[in-house]
């Protein structure tokens, strides 16, 4: 009888303290500050903060990130300005809206090189000339929109000598596996995806680096103004944390592992994702602190507005909508 009050009293204890450590574990959870935080689905937009997620970066700043899936960065934006979003990531067509007065910028992300003209040799297309009269999809707005208008300037054409689709970036890939378009402008992963399933027929008539004389492809994190000012502490955090996730994805020996990360969040192929990781300059900590007290940082940023032409008013200072004070304090001492 001794035997089994003893043995009662163990079970009892062990459940006790299972219980403890499960309401510890939860209370540390609910602890946490959650952010919605929109992404495109690709690795370009994920990597750093896929890596920062995973290596328990924001959770150390007393974060969690929700993430939430969107097309383009001015459907972030928008979604920004309703006010179900707190932070988002942009490739580079999107900024203009930044110079604009729409968004703030708050962390430099990359310089990339995932935007592309692509055409189909059986259409007759394989250089940024053959694009006069053809049918060429494209998603206004976004960084597609942008290399278009690029290519069309470097070929001595305008939008009034092709036959513009505009559509999505889903839409994109399949009209033009399917043969609807003689010819496209996206952005990656779209660019690997339809490539490889065109085959030998696709060929890659532009990329960022096409341009590289007359703009920068650059990619940020950006945020409401009226919601940085509120939030300006936990947008440090969230800076400090995802300064952690990019350091992590700039070592070649992680890569691999993000792009696993990336791929298992879009519900994609991680080969995919991992033909993606060369594809820009991603910037550490070290390289934006440096780039910022040495202003090679606002320099890009200046070069990116000038290019957007008349879409923007070019005498905006890149203070009035990049934060680098952030960027600074959030800084690893």
């Amino acid at each position: 009888m001794k035997k089994a009050i003893a043995i009662l009293l163990v079970a009892v204890i062990a459940l006790t303290g299972i219980f403890a450590q499960g309401a510890e574990e939860k209370a540390t959870t609910s602890s946490l500050k959650t952010l919605n935080v929109a992404y495109m689905p690709n690795y370009a937009s994920l990597c750093s903060v896929m890596a920062a997620i995973e290596t328990g970066a924001f959770e150390e700043e007393g974060l969690k990130v929700n993430l939430v899936e969107f097309a383009d960065g001015p459907t972030i934006i928008a979604a920004m300005e309703s006010g179900s979003i707190d932070i988002g990531y942009i490739g580079h067509g999107a900024h203009k809206l930044c110079i604009n007065g729409r968004a703030s910028i708050f962390a430099f992300s990359h310089l990339g090189n995932g935007d592309a003209i692509v055409g189909l040799k059986s259409h007759g297309v394989e250089s940024l000339a053959d694009l006069r009269g053809k049918k060429v999809g494209y998603s206004s707005g976004t960084s597609s929109e942008n290399i278009l208008m690029l290519g069309l300037k470097r070929a001595g054409l305008t939008m009034n000598d092709i036959t513009a689709y505009e559509m999505d970036a889903s839409s994109l890939t399949s009209a033009m596996t399917s043969g609807s378009l003689d010819a496209c402008a996206t952005w990656s992963p779209s660019t690997e995806t339809m490539c490889s399933q065109i085959g030998s027929d696709a060929v890659v008539i532009a990329k960022n680096e096409t341009f590289s004389d007359e703009t920068v492809n650059i990619a940020s994190w950006i945020v409401m103004p009226k919601w940085a000012e509120a939030n300006h502490d936990t947008l440090v955090k969230f800076t400090r944390a995802l300064y952690k996730g990019e350091d992590f994805r700039a070592k070649e020996e992680n890569m691999r592992q993000v792009a696993e990360w990336v791929a298992k969040q879009v519900a994609g192929d991680v080969e995919i994702q991992y033909q993606q990781v060369h594809g820009a300059k991603w910037y550490t900590e070290a390289d934006t602190i440096n780039g910022i007290n040495d202003g090679s940082i606002k320099a890009l940023y200046e070069v990116q507005k000038l290019a957007f032409g008349d879409a923007v008013n070019p005498a905006t200072p890149v203070e009035n909508y990049v934060l680098f004070d952030i960027m600074l304090e959030a800084a690893h001492k």
